[in-house]
C-alpha cells in the first residue's frame, strides 16, 4: 500500500468513540406489578386483593425473576380457589406449569403455617365455648384433604383440648375406624370427652349410614368408661355438618 493509500484509508475510517455509552437495561415488566401490588396490600390489606393476587404476592419471594400472574391464575383454575391451592398436594402442585418443587414447599410452608395459628387458637381451652375457632381449624387442616382423615379431639372434664390426633388416614371415600381404638387412646390420655371428626373429599359433608353407625358404635363403646362423645363433625370443601346439630346423636 502506497502512502496515497494510507491517507485514503485512514481518512474515510470512522474515528473510534472514546466513551461508549452503555444502555441501561430496562426492567421487566411485571417490577412494577408486584410494587403496585404490595403498596395495595399494605394500604388496603388482603381484602382489596383477589385470591390469585393473594397467590401473587407469595410467589414473588419463591419466583424472584418471572411474571407469577398466570402462574398463580392457573393454580385457581387447577384446584378452585386460595384455601383449595395451599390445601393441594405438594406434587400435584408442580404439575402446573412454572410451579417447581421450591415454590410449592413454599406454598405448603404457609398452609402449616396458617393451621398452627388456627390450631393455637384452641389449644388448652374450653373447646365447646370455642366451637367456631374449633371448626375454622379442622376445616383448614382436613377440608382438602384428597383421603379421608379420622381425627379425635381428646378433652379433659372442663372440655379444655388437651390432645387432637388423625387416628386414621383411609382412601377417598372410606377411613377404617376402630371404636376400641379411639376409647383405648382417650383413657390413656385421661380425657373426660372426645369430639370426632372426620373429611369427605368428595365435598359434601352429608353423614351417610355408616357414618351414624359407627359414631353410635362407639359412644355405645366409650359410655360405660365414663367418656362422652360431644359431637361428629363432618367437614367438606363446602362447609361442615355436626351430627349433634342434625339430632342424629
Amino acid at each position: 500500500m502506497n502512502s496515497d493509500d494510507e491517507r485514503g484509508f485512514f481518512g474515510e475510517a470512522p474515528f473510534p468513540a472514546l466513551h461508549k455509552k452503555t444502555k441501561t437495561p430496562e426492567k421487566p415488566h411485571y417490577h412494577g406489578h408486584r410494587e403496585r401490588l404490595r403498596n395495595r396490600f399494605a394500604e388496603s390489606g388482603s381484602d382489596s386483593l383477589t385470591d390469585y393476587e393473594m397467590l401473587e404476592l407469595l410467589l414473588f419471594r419463591s419466583i424472584p425473576r418471572a411474571d407469577t400472574k398466570g402462574m398463580a391464575k392457573a393454580l385457581i383454575k387447577r384446584f378452585g380457589s386460595f384455601a383449595e391451592v395451599l390445601g393441594a398436594p405438594e406434587h400435584l402442585l408442580t404439575e402446573v406449569p412454572g410451579i417447581g418443587k421450591t415454590a410449592a414447599l413454599d406454598l405448603k410452608i404457609v398452609a402449616a403455617a396458617a393451621q398452627r395459628m388456627l390450631k393455637s387458637q384452641v389449644h388448652r381451652k374450653q373447646v365447646l365455648s370455642s366451637w367456631s375457632a374449633v371448626v375454622d381449624y379442622c376445616r383448614a387442616a382436613m377440608a382438602f384433604e384428597t383421603r379421608e382423615q379420622f381425627r379425635i379431639l381428646f378433652l379433659d372434664k372442663k372440655n379444655t383440648l388437651i390432645a387432637d390426633e388423625v387416628q386414621q388416614t383411609g382412601t377417598v371415600d372410606h377411613t377404617p375406624v376402630y371404636p376400641r381404638e379411639v376409647v383405648r387412646r382417650a383413657l390413656e390420655l385421661s380425657a373426660s370427652a372426645v369430639i370426632l371428626v372426620h373429611n369427605h373429599p368428595s365435598g359434601d359433608p352429608t353423614p351417610s349410614r355408616a357414618d351414624i353407625e359407627m359414631t353410635k358404635t362407639i359412644i355405645d363403646t366409650a359410655k360405660p368408661l365414663g367418656i362422652s362423645v360431644h359431637d361428629h363433625v363432618i367437614i367438606g370443601k363446602s362447609g361442615h355438618v355436626s351430627m349433634k346439630g342434625l339430632l342424629l346423636i
